[in-house]
């Protein structure tokens, strides 16, 4: 009988686990607060586990990572123009995020998971336009 109710509390608490994790909604817009051409929120703070979904809340967009701006191990994603996803973040560290087409004008998203204290050195290291290098300064001073 024990080991009965051991092996059934141990297959609820596998099962509700996924159930723990959040998943914190992100539209993307022509205009928000910040300006134009945002994601919003453009600072996320996770727990390994957890996921984004990306709204698309106005057309012409898309959310995918920054060559460069992801912690090793992770899986970079690239979605779609006008299409919603979610991606789930297993690996702590933080993430650079834009939209291909509004790069340029600085639509871009600070993602960080798990406890992160400090941006890595190399972070804003590479090709990035001048606008989205403030927006994602900007972001990052939120940590």
């Amino acid at each position: 009988m024990f080991r009965q109710l051991t092996s059934a509390v141990a297959i609820c608490v596998a099962l509700t686990g996924a159930a723990w994790a959040e998943t914190v909604e992100v539209k993307m817009l022509n205009k928000g607060e910040a300006g134009n051409m945002v994601f919003e929120p453009d600072l996320v703070r996770l727990a390994p586990g957890d996921s984004v979904h990306f709204v698309a809340a106005d057309k012409g967009h898309n959310a995918e990572t920054s060559e460069g701006m992801l912690p090793e191990g992770a899986v970079p994603f690239v979605g779609k123009i006008n299409e919603e996803l979610t991606v789930t973040f297993d690996v702590p560290g933080l993430y650079g995020v834009h939209c291909k087409p509004h790069y340029a004008m600085g639509m871009v998203l600070v993602i960080a998971v798990g406890d992160v204290a400090e941006v890595p050195e190399d972070f804003l290291e590479g090709r990035i336009p001048k606008k989205a290098k403030e927006r994602f300064e900007a972001a990052l001073g939120g940590l």
